[in-house]
């Protein structure tokens, strides 16, 4: 089978009545520009979407940031308008589902699944290892939890809210990526789930919503398999299924081996735009990293589209260099 493939969505769409609807969602952040990096993703799961008979949710997570800019959401929406990228509903905006972030932490609370933590940044790495090489955030051991546990009222008073991790890996299968096991408690051990900012963290607000939304398919940077893993126990706590299914395509990087970033020059969708690129150049250079085209040329979104074939996209990070740039700028 293709690897690109679902055997869920395989029935035309007059059997919606007896298969289940693929869902998939675009979800960009409005905390920074979208780059290139971003093109390539989003093209990548628009286009699965598109010729696998699923539906397109939009949602901009503004959770990461306490202040959006004026004007930031509509031009995110804007930039992938321009890429020709489409969706089937209305976007909607991440922070205004705290009703039903909140709700979930309730049941994780009457469950004990969860607990108030005021220890610093400081406290905790005083108190626990070093990170790994690589490693983002600092693990939280289970010797720092509360002696207390068990169900409780969730209470937002200013507070941290960990999630509680057993030992033992998360085991799902990647559809592009292949098979996964992580281990959250070896890796983040207690990670948060509601921030002192009184809002839902990451990895619970991106289960709630993706809930909510009855989204099936989850394509992204393969920066987040370890996510993923938190995002599955989030789901088998809360009681939520089916589990979506993953694809985790490699990132595009900067010659230097690290994630694409302003370290690496202007590689904003809208910067190009701003010099004159169509998108037709943006979708020529993804098309090229996808490995649909052995050089890099102009193509429409339409040709993407029929020519992406996740069996022959190459596994490996992609590096952005300077003639990427000069092909589109030239």
């Amino acid at each position: 089978m293709d690897v690109g493939e679902n055997p869920d969505s395989a029935q035309p769409e007059g059997h919606a009545a007896v298969a289940r609807q693929e869902i998939t969602r675009l979800a960009p952040s409005p905390t920074g520009a979208l780059h290139l990096g971003n093109a390539r993703t989003f093209l990548v799961n628009w286009a699965l979407a598109r010729t696998s008979g699923w539906r397109v949710a939009m949602r901009v997570e503004d959770l990461d940031t306490p202040r959006v800019k004026p004007g930031v959401i509509e031009q995110t929406l804007d930039t992938l308008a321009w890429l020709g990228l489409d969706w089937d509903s209305d976007p909607v905006i991440q922070s205004d589902h705290a009703e039903a972030h909140a709700a979930a932490m309730e049941t994780l609370a009457r469950a004990g699944r969860v607990y108030p933590c005021d220890l610093t940044r400081s406290e905790i790495e005083a108190a626990a290892s070093a990170p790994h090489e690589g490693e983002r955030e600092q693990r939280f051991p289970p010797g720092l939890r509360p002696n207390t546990l068990g169900p409780r009222a969730f209470d937002d008073a200013g507070t941290n809210w960990r999630l509680i991790v057993e030992p033992g890996e998360i085991v799902f299968e990647d559809r592009f990526a292949g098979a996964q096991r992580v281990d959250p408690g070896a890796g983040v051990g207690d990670f948060v789930v509601w921030t002192k900012r009184g809002s839902a963290a990451y990895q619970l607000a991106v289960v709630v919503d993706d809930a909510a939304a009855g989204v099936t398919q989850i394509v992204r940077g393969d920066d987040l398999i370890d996510s993923a893993g938190r995002q599955v126990m989030l789901y088998r706590a809360l009681g939520i299924s089916p589990e979506p299914t993953y694809r985790h395509l490699p990132l595009v990087r900067g010659a230097d081996g690290k994630r694409l970033a302003k370290r690496h020059g202007d590689t904003r969708i809208d910067a190009y735009r701003a010099q004159g690129v169509e998108p037709s150049g943006i979708i020529g250079l993804c098309a090229y990293w996808c490995g649909i085209t052995a050089d890099r040329s102009p193509m429409d979104l339409a040709e993407f589209r029929d020519r992406l074939d996740l069996n022959t996209m190459p596994r490996s990070d992609v590096v952005f260099g300077p003639e990427d740039d000069a092909w589109l700028t030239g």
